[in-house]
């Protein structure tokens, strides 16, 4: 959980940012702010820009018009340096993406040493711990295909994590998963929360909204309808569609 001092720059900002995919307006003048440390969850119906919303702060997706800025760099630079950008801003996405022909470790080892250009040596440390960290260690010689969907993801998150980032961006990361390894995958991301990192979700798992979020964010057709702390969001939606929404998966 953040503690914001005065005057702090935000880890992410986001002012009028819009966004079409051909004539479909698909971010219709997105703002908001996330703070060092804070965790903030984003959610919404299908089709309501969420996930189009965090791959444009990652510079997966090009904005039309507006403001992103990570760390106070502009991301709508035409100039921007993604992979730097990439670097601070970890991305983990429903589907894990792992290399099937590589272990969980050299999945996690990949990238820094292709990116950040770390020894093997330096990268094979880091990959040990990382692979504690999401409590893998009996995993790590395993194959993707060995692994269930919750473990995959939890390599995923771990190969993200071995790039050092400061925020970590997670689009519905337990969408696919069974109820069972659901969980496994939300204490990873709650453990990360409790170390300090910056984390924005798009998620559907609302016990886990109400409970680790800073701040809720829900949006639909592009727009933010309502947003606040768990608390007031939950107990007192104010807006019809919030309520229709919240209605229908509480």
């Amino acid at each position: 959980m953040s503690s914001n001092l005065p005057g702090e720059q935000p880890a992410v900002s986001l002012s009028e940012v819009y966004k079409s995919f051909g004539e479909l307006e698909v971010l219709k003048g997105i703002n908001f702010d996330v703070m060092k440390g804070e965790v903030i969850c984003i959610i919404g119906p299908s089709g309501s820009g969420k996930s189009t919303l965090i791959r444009c702060i990652n510079a997966l997706n090009n904005i039309d018009s507006g403001s992103i800025k990570v760390h106070g760099i502009e991301v709508n630079d035409p100039n921007l340096n993604k992979l730097e950008l990439r670097k601070n801003v970890g991305m983990v996405f429903q589907q894990y993406n792992l290399f099937p022909h590589k272990t969980a470790l050299e999945n996690i080892m990949m990238a820094p040493i292709l990116v950040l250009k770390e020894t093997k040596q330096t990268a094979y440390a880091k990959a040990l711990e990382l692979v504690k960290k999401v409590r893998l260690e009996d995993k790590q010689h395993n194959y993707p295909g060995e692994l269930s969907g919750g473990q995959q993801q939890r390599v995923a998150i771990a190969r993200s994590l071995a790039m050092n980032p400061d925020i970590m961006l997670f689009d519905e990361v337990t969408a696919a998963l069974d109820p069972e390894t659901v969980k496994e995958v939300l204490v990873t991301i709650k453990d990360l929360a409790g170390e300090g990192m910056t984390c924005i979700l798009v998620t559907h798992e609302m016990g886990f909204a109400r409970e680790l979020a800073d701040h809720i964010y829900f949006t639909d057709r592009g727009v933010i309808v309502e947003h606040g702390p768990p608390d007031t969001f939950f107990k007192e939606a104010k807006d019809p569609r919030t309520k229709e929404f919240l209605s229908q998966i509480l």
